[in-house]
């Protein structure tokens, strides 16, 4: 029986066997009478445990490999993928591509990004790969740990729906007939629980989680568990509230949502479709003027740091807004040449996003704030990206004279993005990284709460 422990296991295609199978792929392509190609090999290797009530619920393990090419015939493009890579299957994949793109209506924007703005392979090390070192036993272990240490913060949780860890290893190339050929190996791993307080007046489910490139630097899976249990137990009691018009802060675990909405109306194809509430705010205050947001794909050791974006074009640390002025877009080669701008090296989405700090914690944003709403959960995804226009179901704290009085569910709060962005007080020094984010708590000056 194989070894199905992550720690000991290799992934499932060598580099070697990559490169080979990217070069093979490239030259068919060519063959087929591609004027330009471009091929991703990448191979990954993952493994995740979870635990309920003390008993191994799940153990998940999984091998993965696959490439995907994209061809063109001058402006014509075609796209095909498997997850087969025999010498056969390589060339029928490549074939179906090729036959796909003669078919398909030429796009004067189609094509490879420029050479010029192509990765030249000169960067230090991002601290991106860090393998697992734990076997399953192992694993098993800290999620009985993280689930107990949630148990075991108040009589009251009652029940839990599981402690999770996961742990997954990857490497690609990326390759294209103008010259290009990088890539490099990465890792992620992650410890989460979710549990539920119950009292008189009903149930309350919450959870926490952490996560990082490398192991070793995740929080103790007892800190995670009882910072779960904690949550829950906050949330006996929740009450609603009479429908006003009040400031809100948003907690630092939800506040990436915000720049979320940002980045997807600041994106090169709501952009070129006219979609999007910032068409043309270039250069414009969208922000609070104390605001400074920061796209930094070279940080160590973040989730979403990157040497190059997913066209090989090299990723550059920029500002994106200054003292609340927008002062960049993220931008694709394709829609890049759409708007008749350079590429902003943001094919496959932002890179780090990095919210400047101010100068208070959580307690010292809730004093600044006063009377208002302190928002843990968001629910439901009504943010229409055209108009800007906010509406989305809450739960947090009702918050008086700075201090945290009763915990509140079942209210929605609403505003325009443009508005809430204009209307920032405080940004808060309490930075949480959740994926590509990271900020702390955001204070906005007034809006609409709809509840009883």
């Amino acid at each position: 029986m194989p070894d199905t422990n992550l720690a000991s296991a290799a992934l499932p295609l060598s580099r070697d066997a990559m490169a080979q199978t990217a070069r093979r792929s490239l030259e068919i392509a060519k063959a087929c009478g591609a004027s330009d190609a471009e091929a991703e090999i990448s191979a990954a290797v993952g493994q995740s445990v979870t635990v309920r009530r003390g008993e191994v619920e799940t153990v998940e393990y999984n091998r993965d490999k696959g490439l995907g090419i994209t061809v063109f015939f001058g402006t014509r493009r075609g796209n095909a993928s498997t997850s087969d890579l025999s010498d056969d299957a390589i060339r029928r994949t490549v074939e179906a591509a090729c036959a796909i793109a003669r078919h398909t209506a030429a796009d004067e924007f189609a094509g490879l990004p420029d050479v010029d703005r192509l990765w030249k392979g000169e960067a230090p090390d991002l601290g991106l790969f860090h393998p697992w070192g734990l076997s399953v036993e192992a694993s098993i272990e800290i999620a009985r740990e993280t689930e107990a240490a949630a148990l075991a913060v108040d009589k009251r949780i009652t029940n839990t729906e599981g402690a999770t860890v996961s742990a997954h290893d990857a490497d690609f190339i990326l390759a294209n007939s103008r010259g290009f050929f990088g890539g490099y190996p990465t890792s992620r791993a992650s410890i989460g629980v979710s549990v539920i307080a119950e009292d008189k007046a009903g149930m309350q489910r919450d959870y926490w989680y952490t996560s990082h490139r490398d192991f070793k630097q995740l929080e103790r899976g007892p800190d995670v568990g009882r910072v779960s249990g904690q949550r829950a137990v906050s949330r006996l009691g929740s009450r609603r509230l009479p429908t006003g018009d009040v400031p809100v802060l948003f907690d630092a675990n939800i506040s990436g949502s915000l720049l979320g909405s940002f980045v997807g109306a600041a994106s090169g194809s709501s952009l070129y479709r006219r979609s999007s509430f910032l068409l043309d705010k270039l250069d414009t205050a969208i922000f609070a003027p104390h605001v400074q947001i920061l796209e930094d794909p070279h940080q160590h050791g973040e989730m979403a740091s990157a040497y190059f974006d997913g066209e090989g074009v090299s990723t550059v640390k920029r500002n994106v807004v200054e003292d609340g002025v927008l002062k960049g877009w993220f931008l694709s080669t394709y829609s890049s040449r759409k708007l008749g701008l350079p590429t902003t090296g943001n094919a496959g989405g932002n890179h780090n996003l990095v919210l400047a700090p101010g100068e208070h914690d959580q307690a010292g944003l809730l004093k600044l704030m006063g009377r208002g709403l302190l928002v843990t959960e968001l629910l439901g995804q009504g943010v229409n990206p055209v108009t800007g226009d906010y509406s989305r179901g809450a739960a947090g704290f009702w918050v008086e004279g700075g201090e945290i009085k009763y915990p509140v569910e079942e209210v929605t709060i609403a505003g325009n993005l443009l508005d809430m962005y204009r209307g920032i007080v405080a940004c808060g020094r309490d930075v949480l990284v959740r994926g590509s984010k990271q900020c702390g708590s955001i204070l906005v000056d007034r809006m609409t709460i709809a509840g009883e």
